[in-house]
C-alpha cells in the first residue's frame, strides 16, 4: 500500500511537472520537500497502523483471558452443583435407610410387647409348667 501511494503521488507530481514545461530549481526544492513530507506521512501512517495492530492484539488477548476466566467460573459452578446434588441424594438414601431400620425395630418391639407372639410365649410357659419336654425346648431358646 505504501508503494502504491508513493507511486500515485509521484505520477501526480510528474504530470504537473510535464504540464509546467520548465523545471526550475524552485520546482526541484519543492519536489524534495514534497518527497520528504510524503515519506514522513508514510512513516506516521505505518506507525499508526502498527499501534492499532498492537492495540487490537492486546484487546484480543484481554478478551481471551476473560473467556478463560468465565469458563473456569462455569466449571466451578458445575462442580458445586454436582457436589450438592450428590450430597442431597446421599442424605436422602441414608435418611430412608435409617427410617426403615428404626420402623422395623419399633414394629418388632410392638409385636413382642403387645402382639400374639407375646401371648403365645406366655401360653408356652404355662404349658411348660406341666410338660417337661416343652420346658426343655423353651430353655433351649432362652425363652424360659
Amino acid at each position: 500500500m505504501k508503494k502504491i501511494v508513493i507511486f500515485l503521488f509521484t505520477v501526480l507530481i510528474f504530470v504537473q511537472i510535464l504540464d509546467a514545461g520548465d523545471f526550475t530549481q524552485a520546482d526541484r526544492e519543492r519536489l524534495i520537500r514534497l518527497e520528504a513530507t510524503l515519506n514522513m506521512f508514510m512513516k506516521n501512517t505505518d506507525k499508526r497502523f502498527e499501534d492499532m495492530r498492537n492495540y487490537m492484539d492486546k484487546r484480543f488477548d484481554d478478551m481471551n483471558k476473560r473467556f478463560d476466566q468465565l469458563y473456569t467460573f462455569l466449571w466451578i459452578i458445575v462442580g458445586i452443583f454436582t457436589t450438592l446434588t450428590l450430597g442431597v441424594i446421599g442424605f436422602a438414601y441414608w435418611d430412608r435407610r435409617t427410617i426403615i431400620r428404626r420402623a422395623k425395630e419399633e414394629t418388632i418391639e410392638q409385636l413382642e410387647k403387645e402382639g400374639k407372639l407375646k401371648q403365645l410365649i406366655e401360653a408356652m410357659k404355662e404349658l411348660a409348667k406341666s410338660d417337661s419336654k416343652v420346658a426343655e425346648v423353651l430353655r433351649q431358646f432362652n425363652l424360659l
